[in-house]
């Protein structure tokens, strides 16, 4: 395990999660959706999802993210996307974040990929 890995793993989810958000609504993020998915990878714990409303905008968004996580002590352990700004996303370790555009969130669908309650909700009926 990397040093960063090491760094990033000790944080507790729920805790980075919440500067995640923070950092996130700080700059009026659109539609901000967090999602446990510790039960479905072992890649991640939570997945955050939210819309920024241009390139700019979601690149200052993942900025924000970056920057906040950086002042509690904790560094990503990767970024892709900044430059373009159409989808960032902001690997925290035990919280990955997905900066997107309405259109790429729309036609990607992250939350109905990773959401499996509303799944088993419609199989049973509900």
């Amino acid at each position: 395990m990397t040093e960063t890995a090491a760094i990033a793993s000790s944080v507790p989810s729920a805790a980075l999660g919440a500067i995640a958000v923070a950092a996130l609504e700080d700059l009026k993020a659109v539609d901000i959706r967090v999602l446990d998915v510790s039960k479905l990878t072992t890649i991640t714990d939570i997945m955050v999802i939210a819309t920024g409303t241009s390139n700019r905008h979601a690149a200052s968004l993942a900025h924000n993210v970056i920057d906040k996580a950086k002042e509690s002590g904790h560094r990503p352990v990767g970024i892709e996307g900044l430059n373009e700004g159409e989808w960032v996303l902001v690997n925290l370790g035990g919280v990955i974040v997905h900066v997107m555009q309405a259109q790429s969130r729309a036609f990607y669908q992250l939350e109905k990929l990773w959401d499996f309650t509303t799944r088993e909700q419609s199989a049973r009926g509900n």
